[in-house]
């Protein structure tokens, strides 16, 4: 033992270090596998809850974790780990068509392109998205507060037809708080220009507002929501109709209570929904796209 620490000794000696110095050196790294342990144990913990929850996100919900255990640990360190650790989320994209506007019934003026809204129950947006189960598809109807990104409405259906969107709409309704002017926005799928889903609009006394083209960036609130979900806390694929039900029921109470999001200053949609005034965006391009809102206006 004794001839091992003279040796560690010599070695030091010619490389120019202190054999104090390789001791804390030594110390460094124990210290520094043992964080990384606990951190990668804890985001563990939360992809349980949230299977492909981006990288960001889970370092804004584990911070309190961090703090308290003194983990000095920055964005870039945090995800070389993840890399290195195979915890990084590989996003895919495909499609469905949802959406058929070449029909009979009527369809709305865009009310709300550069509408700013300062309260929730302002201006709900509306959309349909699908679920992939082993025997074909099932849709998912949701009705989103723009203001909170709250969820107030949805219901899974095995059909395309208007009944899912009406009861997500209905549900949307009864969690309604007050009778402040509303305005409903979606696009112009037969769906939403139905006479029953007019009718429930225009019972609500809400002002129905509908994109005027194609393009998905029209209703970008509803396409967010409708990519959370299915990137972050829905399965690809469901064995079959009532286990994507059961998922879905869970997916938004988690999307509601536990996910922080960006777009409204990190806190959840139920926190936000309680606010009022501005609240700060902090999504990439917010500031970008709100420079050039700036400049066309000019």
């Amino acid at each position: 033992m004794q001839s091992q620490s003279r040796g560690l000794r010599g070695l030091c000696r010619l490389l120019g270090y202190t054999s104090q110095a390789y001791y804390q050196h030594q110390s460094f790294i124990e210290k520094r596998t043992m964080q990384e342990e606990l951190l990668l144990q804890q985001v563990v913990y939360h992809r349980r809850l949230q299977p492909r929850l981006g990288g960001r996100k889970l370092l804004i919900m584990m911070q309190p974790f961090i703090d308290t255990h003194d983990i000095r640990v920055g964005r870039d360190v945090f995800y070389e780990l993840l890399r290195v650790n195979g915890f990084l989320i590989r996003r895919k994209r495909s499609g469905v068509r949802t959406t058929f506007s070449n029909h009979r019934f009527k369809k709305y003026a865009d009310l709300v392109k550069g509408y700013t809204v300062s309260r929730a129950n302002e201006l709900w947006v509306s959309d349909i998205t699908y679920l992939h189960l082993y025997d074909g598809f099932a849709y998912l109807s949701l009705v989103t507060d723009a203001y909170s990104r709250k969820i107030m409405g949805y219901y899974v259906s095995r059909y395309l037809t208007s009944e899912g969107c009406i009861k997500a709409l209905q549900m949307a309704l009864n969690n309604r708080s007050g009778q402040a002017p509303l305005i409903h926005h979606s696009d112009r799928g037969v769906q939403y220009c139905s006479l029953e889903y007019v009718k429930l609009l225009n019972d609500n006394k809400c002002t129905i507002s509908m994109t005027q083209s194609g393009d998905p960036r029209d209703n970008a609130i509803a396409e967010r929501v409708n990519g959370i979900l299915k990137q972050e806390l829905l399965a690809r694929v469901y064995p079959d109709f009532t286990q994507a039900v059961v998922a879905v029921k869970n997916a938004i109470d988690i999307y509601n209570q536990l996910r922080p999001h960006s777009s409204v200053d990190m806190l959840t949609p139920e926190q936000a929904h309680f606010k009022t005034g501005p609240i700060h965006r902090r999504w990439k391009g917010y500031f970008k796209q709100q420079a050039r809102e700036v400049y066309m206006d000019g």
